[in-house]
Order: structure tokens, then C-alpha cells, then sequence
């Protein structure tokens, strides 16, 4: 016997692209949905959104506010460059006993028992507009109004079975806050989604949401981040590196630097990542634009993610060693961004990557540094799971990836503030050493997944003819402790 495919039902777009996205194409139509989040996460900015599309659609759209008055949603759509024509606002407010406790609103389904004024008020509104989309704001008041949970429960069950033969979806707003409460709900909606809001020690708050229940559907789960800007929320669906697999032949491509392809074996290769580890000023930015430079004189696209320098410092650091940047920059062939990790959540960093990757057909990234990108997380334990997505959805893409990561301390002994060598396909170390005198740079490859390389220390110079790397220091012992000895000298007393 065939086994058939489940057919997935129709959807209905939120208005924001992130968040259909998130919930594999949108809301599933004529069901309720809960949406609830802490005061200011945006959940009237959601439902703003959710209804404007409606309106783009042709749809009818009913807001029912028994939390802000029309003059404040107005407010609220103008600061977006909203307007609400087309979206019909019934305004209640609550009547003036509504919160006396001995008041009684128990409520059943309409054709059997006369409901309480402001539910009844509420259903007169629906019969007469007939909308296909409606928003409800809030669950908190209604709560009060019902003065008890089971009252309030039957309330919610009431609306849910009103709506079944409406043609309409409902979205239902609510404070996180009452949780306690807003368990008696989530068992009668068929979806839920979460607005959280975390308030960092330093910088901007991040915000991020989570699909807590979708009944019917796939969807992507755990959390998200998101913004509110000028023009409404912006989600940022975290990247699932297994959901872009793909076969990407790594063939190696130059660096820029003869010296780096012979240390390397044959130079980068495609779908691979590469680490770039020293301590500060050992030349690994400059390196990695040597190579990003490269890559755009083979005609491909880049992208340089700068979080330790200006875009101006950048450039002025690229002229140092002879490398016109700004002509690549002019031509559309190179992108620099300055990212300033106490303002940029990791979940729009990896949205700003993927879309110039799948929508830009850039090739080569260059993420400088890790330790800025560190920064950016909120929670540190989880950077390298997300790099770890982030670098198999590059890989997969057969993108050139190179990070920079700095190291603590300068000569001798030296610190990683994060180690994630084992995550990068190739390792290039860049050290300080003493000689005669002088404060030289040594580079060497500790690691190739894809082949052979040289296991050598070579001399590397920067200067305004680019970057310079010399024959193997072999008359030279414990060049990487910083200071080294002649080969035939007897080594430093331990």
C-alpha cells in the first residue's frame, strides 16, 4: 500500500518575513494563536503588522483594544511610518463594575447563554465586520473581568469555539509575566509564540522569541532573535547548517602569498574555514586582507566583518601595505563592516552573513575577530555551537571562510580567550620572537584538514609591498617561546 504524503495546510502571512520563516510559511488560517511577552517586546507592534498585511491583501481586519485606546495605537503605527486606514480599531473599555468581585461572567458558547457585556459587545463587532484577521489585546484584562480562573478559562474556550466557523485568525495578546495564568490558555490555542527580552549588563537590550507550541506544522524551534526598528520587527531565524547540505567540490584556490600557499600545501580551499591565531599586531588582518584582496581580484565577492577597527582604520592599514582596498570596495566587489558587538545580537550577525552569501554571492568572509564576536554573545557557553552552525552553513555554501582570533599576551607564553581551533578546518599561527635585537614575526601552519602542508617556521614581514614570508628558520631553536637560540648553541638553562 503507497504511503501518501501529509498535504500541509494552506498558510497566512504574518507580515514579517523572519518570522514566516520561522513558523514554515506562516499561520495556519481560522485558528487561534497566542502571542505573549513581557511589556515592550513588541506584541503590539507584531499584531500591527499581522493586520497591515491582511489590509496589503485586501483582507478585513478588526483590532479590539481593551488595553490602549485608538489615539495610543495610532501613536504607535506613526513611530513605524504606519498608517491604520483599512484597519477597523474597536475600542471597549470595560464597564464600571467589571472589577467588582461578586460580578459574574460566566460564559458558554453565544447561542446558548447570554454573555457578559464586554465578551457579547466583542462578538456583535465580529457578526457585523466579518474580518478575516483580528487581534485581541489583552488576555490580562479579560482576565480581570472573569474574576476567576475557571471563569476565565471558559471565557478563552468560548471565544475558541465562536471562532471555529468565523473564518478568521485570531491573535491573542498577553502579558508573560501572568504565567501562571496563561497556562489555562495554551492548551486551547493551536499555536504559541514568546517575545523575550534580556537586559545585558552593557549595551543595547536583546530580544529574541521562541515558538513554544504549532500544532500541524513544522517549524523551527528554539530561539530567535529579533528587533524592533522603524518599520516593525525584524526576526533573525537561527541558522540549522543540516537544512542547507549540499556537495561543494574543494578546490584550492590561491592566497595572495606565494610563501602562504607553499606553508599551506596549495593554498585555501573552498568550503573550508581557516584560523588565523597570534597575539596583537603579529599581522593576521593583514594577512586575511591579503587574501580577501586576492579573491576579489579573481573577480569573486567579499565580505570583511571588522568588529576591532573602523572602516577608515581599515582602509588606511590596507594602503600601509600596498593593497587598494577602495577600488574593490567602489567596484562591488568587496563589503566592509564595521560591527559594533554591545548593539548586534549573534542571531543578526548570522542573518547580515547568510544574505550576503545566499543573496549576494559573496565567496570569501572575513570575520575579524573572534573575540569581538564573542562579545556579541550574550550567553558565552553557547559561541561555539553557533559558530559551529554558522561555519557548516558556510561550508556547505562553499564559501572561503577566515577568522581572526588575537591571543593574550605578547611574547612568551600566550592565552586564549576562546578556543575554537578545533572547529576551523585549518590553523595559521602568527608569533612574536627576539633576534639580535629585533622584534621579529614568525607564521607557520599547525593544522590543514584537506592535505598536506608544511610543518616549517618561516619569517614573515609586513611592509608597503605587501606581505613577505622568508625561508624556514632552521638555524634557530624555540623560535615559537618568543625567544630563541642557534641550533648549535646548548638551549636556555631550565
Amino acid at each position: 500500500m503507497a504511503v501518501t504524503e501529509p498535504v500541509a495546510p494552506d498558510t497566512l502571512q504574518s507580515g514579517v518575513a523572519g518570522l514566516d520563516t520561522v513558523l514554515g510559511g506562516g499561520f495556519t488560517p481560522n485558528r487561534l494563536y497566542l502571542i505573549e511577552g513581557v511589556p515592550g517586546s513588541g506584541k503590539t507592534t507584531l499584531a500591527l503588522q499581522f493586520l497591515l498585511e491582511g489590509v496589503r491583501r485586501g483582507e478585513n481586519v478588526l483590532y479590539v483594544t481593551l488595553s490602549e485606546t485608538e489615539h495610543e495605537l495610532r501613536e504607535v503605527a506613526a513611530s513605524h511610518g504606519w498608517s491604520l486606514d483599512g484597519i477597523h480599531v474597536h475600542e471597549l473599555a470595560p464597564p464600571h463594575d467589571s472589577l467588582d468581585p461578586d460580578s459574574h461572567y460566566t460564559m458558554f458558547h453565544p447561542s446558548e447563554v447570554e454573555l457578559g457585556d464586554t465578551t457579547q459587545r466583542i462578538l456583535d463587532r465580529v457578526q457585523g465586520l466579518r474580518p478575516t484577521r483580528m487581534v485581541f489585546d489583552s488576555l490580562a484584562e479579560l482576565r480581570l473581568l472573569a474574576g476567576s480562573p475557571l471563569r476565565y478559562r471558559r471565557q478563552v474556550l468560548a471565544l475558541k469555539q465562536y471562532f471555529v466557523g468565523q473564518n478568521c485568525t485570531v491573535l491573542l495578546l498577553d502579558d508573560s509575566a501572568t504565567a501562571e495564568h496563561g497556562l489555562h490558555v495554551h492548551t486551547l490555542v493551536h499555536g504559541t509564540i514568546s517575545l523575550d527580552q534580556m537586559n545585558p549588563e552593557y549595551g543595547g537590550d536583546r530580544r529574541r522569541l521562541r515558538v513554544t507550541k504549532f500544532r500541524g506544522r513544522r517549524f523551527m524551534s528554539g530561539f530567535h532573535d529579533y528587533q524592533i526598528v522603524t518599520g516593525g520587527l525584524c526576526v533573525y531565524p537561527r541558522i540549522v547548517a543540516a537544512e542547507h547540505r549540499r556537495d561543494v567540490e574543494q578546490r584550492a584556490v590561491s592566497t595572495g602569498s606565494e610563501g602562504l600557499d607553499l606553508l599551506l600545501g596549495d593554498g585555501l580551499h573552498r568550503g573550508t574555514s581557516t584560523l588565523l591565531i597570534g597575539a596583537a599586531g603579529t599581522g593576521k588582518s593583514s594577512l586575511a586582507t591579503v587574501c580577501a584582496v586576492t579573491a576579489a581580484e579573481r573577480g569573486e565577492r567579499v565580505a570583511l566583518f571588522t568588529f576591532d577597527e573602523t572602516v577608515r582604520s581599515f582602509l588606511t592599514r590596507s594602503m600601509g601595505i600596498g593593497l587598494n582596498v577602495e577600488q574593490h570596495i567602489a567596484d562591488g566587489r568587496m563589503i566592509v563592516e564595521s560591527v559594533d558587538p554591545a548593539e548586534l545580537s549573534p542571531g543578526e550577525f548570522a542573518h547580515r552573513i547568510r544574505d550576503v552569501v545566499v543573496n549576494g554571492g559573496v565567496r570569501t568572509v572575513v570575520i575579524d575577530s573572534l573575540n569581538g564576536y564573542l562579545s556579541a554573545m550574550p550567553e558565552e557557553r553557547f559561541v561555539v555551537v553557533q559558530l559551529h552552525e554558522l561555519l557548516a552553513f558556510l561550508a556547505h555554501h562553499g564559501v572561503v571562510t577566515i577568522l581572526i582570533s588575537a591571543q593574550q599576551g605578547l611574547i612568551g607564553q600566550m592565552q586564549n580567550a576562546l578556543d575554537v581551533s578545533y572547529l576551523a578546518d585549518s590553523v595559521i599561527l602568527l608569533r612574536y620572537f627576539e633576534m639580535r635585537g629585533e622584534v621579529k614575526q614568525a607564521i607557520s601552519v599547525l593544522k590543514k584538514r584537506t592535505g598536506g602542508h608544511e610543518r616549517t617556521i618561516r619569517p614573515l614581514v609586513l611592509g608597503p609591498d605587501g606581505v613577505s614570508i622568508g625561508e624556514p628558520l632552521r638555524q634557530f631553536r624555540g623560535v615559537l617561546t618568543g625567544v630563541p637560540y642557534e641550533a648549535d648553541e646548548p638551549g636556555p638553562a631550565r
